[in-house]
């Protein structure tokens, strides 16, 4: 997450510029544009980082606040309802078993100073729900993602591979040192395919990994081909025959055929997106046509195709 921060500085760029800098170098979707409206408002760009979201599917959206040590939870109405407190906080899914999952401990002072790193956990029926360790982890993950039969799977910015965990916390070394996809941030399932990612690379590709054969995986699309700028990507989310892939430097929510690797600009002007997510039993959003989408400035939006 923080590397996001180190390739702006490689490039000569504030969160600020980045978010005002052009870097548009697909076409932008065709058909009407989407509408882009504020679910929740910033604060301090950084300081109020939102890193990521998920949808319970009972009406309540839990998003990841890093600097704050906590995840918040949201009604369909935009009313803050919870606060659970989890050190530094980033991906967080929805589990198989109905419990909301969430990466801890992945802040720049958590690896400086040795603090651990892992995975958390906490039922979100409750009135008061509470998060508690479920696996202790290597430090330097940051996406998460959950496949059908239960496992997880962790980007990791400066690893070698994507880290998974099986279903009762213990990690599966030999599929880990197969999906040797190095650098990876945000990581996605949609059936037999994880995708992810790739934040330390300058054409900022996008990785398929079969969950049945992780060494077979491929690039699906470089989102930056040299000579452009790194787009920094962060989180992405699957739906369809399409990947949404979120672009903290460029401020660009990029649509990804997953078939053809064909990209195009759905949404641009965005503020350090960090995650997307489609919604799901929230309210009356729809989740054929929307999209809701963090970002380092704070700021929560929802975006209607």
């Amino acid at each position: 997450m923080f590397a996001i921060v180190a390739v702006l500085a490689a490039v000569g760029l504030s969160p600020a510029q980045a978010a005002a800098t052009p870097l548009l170098t697909q076409p932008r979707c065709a058909g009407p544009a989407p509408s882009v409206d504020v679910f929740k408002a910033g604060g301090l760009p950084l300081a109020d980082w939102r890193e990521n979201l998920e949808f319970d599917g009972r009406g309540r959206l839990w998003v990841s606040h890093i600097n704050n040590s906590q995840v918040e939870g949201y009604d369909a109405s935009g009313r803050l309802v919870a606060t659970i407190p989890v050190p530094s906080p980033g991906g967080i899914r929805r589990g198989v078993d109905g419990l909301m999952y969430v990466n801890f401990g992945i802040g720049p002072a958590d690896a400086l100073t040795g603090k651990p790193s892992g995975l958390m956990r906490f039922d979100s029926t409750l009135d008061r729900p509470t998060a508690s360790v479920f696996a202790t982890l290597p430090g330097g993950i940051n996406g998460l993602a959950v496949d059908g039969a239960g496992n997880f799977y962790f980007g990791r910015e400066f690893a070698p591979s994507v880290l998974k965990v099986r279903q009762d916390g213990s990690i599966d070394q030999a599929w880990t040192d197969a999906a040797g996809v190095f650098g990876t941030n945000g990581v996605t399932v949609l059936g037999s395919e994880l995708y992810a990612t790739v934040l330390v690379h300058p054409s900022s590709p996008v990785a398929r990994v079969p969950l049945a054969d992780p060494g077979a995986h491929a690039t699906v699309a470089d989102l930056s081909p040299l000579p452009v700028l790194p787009k920094g990507l962060d989180d992405l989310e699957a739906r369809g025959d399409a990947l949404y892939v979120t672009a903290f430097v460029s401020g660009e929510l990029l649509r990804v055929d997953r078939a053809t690797g064909r990209t195009c600009v759905l949404v641009s002007g965005l503020i350090t997106p960090t995650s997307v997510r489609v919604p799901v039993g929230f309210g009356d959003a729809d989740p054929a046509r929307e999209l809701f989408v963090t970002e380092a400035s704070g700021r929560i939006v929802r975006v209607r195709t």
